[in-house]
């Protein structure tokens, strides 16, 4: 039997290079599931990989989407699922999560708890993973510390927000434009938010912690807004590099982390991945523990089929979104 599947036969820009193929999916690997997708989280490091430009490459042609959601079809003898199970977790390369089915990795992927739709399960795996990661176990987060987030209506951004704040500390979000800042307010419950595309960053943010600085920033950004950001660390804050949607890998001058005892750390939730699996059974546990209680709820934008996937990559690429996009084969 054929699945539709969004393949990339070359690489570059997946919205000019993508075309909408019926693809015969291989036998199911060892530690492995063949998933019906119902659920599909759009990431900007998808297009990174489309163009070749990810630190993990895949040569074409391949379907792209890292992660999916959804119900087995068909699972391997040791893969510790049954046909009929709810599950989310990573893809096996080139046979992802833009497709009406997919290969998921299944000794990474995640039983979704009876009480949890599917889509907010993919829409929280990466990014609340990616938060909790970066905020409780590399930034070692205490209450009543000052965090500020970039980004912070984004999809990782917006995790970020809602866990410092779930944990007792006063954020401060900077987004870009009036919708976005209404997001960080009355969506996310940031404490301050900053427009970066009307404020100073720098002077509103010294102004706002009484010339203080920060005790942990959150960075998915990279580029230009680290050259502001780092001098707004406090004595022996934390800076947690998350990523570079921006585009750019910024240099960081030494001798500055030097002076105000400020570390820079970088967070890669993936390279736990067989070095220590243990966190991420802790992490997903109080994740959905959250989830189904209530006190965190994944913030999603819009939810696309086939036919508005290269729409929404467009506007994923082009920063207009808040939260998350979704992709649904079904519609």
């Amino acid at each position: 039997m054929t699945a539709k599947s969004w393949r990339i036969n070359e690489l570059g820009l997946p919205w000019e290079k993508c075309l909408v193929e019926d693809l015969v999916l291989p036998d199911v690997p060892e530690q492995g599931c063949r998933v019906q997708v119902e659920a599909t989280d759009l990431n900007f490091a998808d297009i990174l990989q489309c163009e070749g430009k990810y630190q993990v490459k895949i040569d074409p042609p391949f379907t792209p989407g890292m992660n999916a959601a959804g119900t087995v079809i068909e699972a391997a003898v040791d893969s510790g699922f049954l046909p009929g199970d709810r599950i989310v977790g990573p893809t096996f390369e080139g046979f992802g999560g833009y497709a009406e089915e997919a290969l998921v990795i299944a000794d990474r992927s995640t039983r979704i708890p009876e009480g949890v739709a599917t889509i907010d399960a993919a829409a929280m795996n990466v990014t609340y993973g990616t938060a909790w990661f970066g905020l409780h176990l590399r930034g070692d987060l205490q209450p009543g510390q000052t965090v500020l987030v970039l980004a912070a209506a984004g999809g990782v951004g917006a995790a970020a927000v809602e866990l410092a704040k779930l944990h007792g500390c006063w954020v401060i979000a900077a987004a870009g434009g009036e919708n976005k800042v209404k997001t960080c307010l009355e969506v996310l419950g940031a404490d301050e938010v900053i427009d970066y595309e009307a404020e100073n960053l720098y002077e509103r943010v010294m102004t706002l912690t009484d010339g203080r600085g920060l005790d942990v920033i959150y960075d998915p950004v990279g580029g230009g807004y680290f050259d502001v950001a780092r001098r707004l660390v406090a004595w022996e804050g934390k800076y947690l590099v998350i990523g570079f949607a921006s585009g750019g890998i910024p240099s960081a001058p030494m001798n500055h982390t030097l002076v105000k005892n400020y570390s820079i750390i970088g967070v890669h939730m993936g390279g736990y991945r067989g070095r220590d699996d243990k966190p991420f059974d802790h992490c997903y546990a109080e994740l959905y523990e959250w989830l189904e209680a209530g006190k965190i709820h994944p913030l999603i934008d819009t939810t696309v089929g086939f036919d508005g996937l290269a729409d929404a990559m467009v506007d994923l690429y082009e920063r207009k979104t808040r939260g998350r996009v979704m992709f649904d084969p079904r519609l």
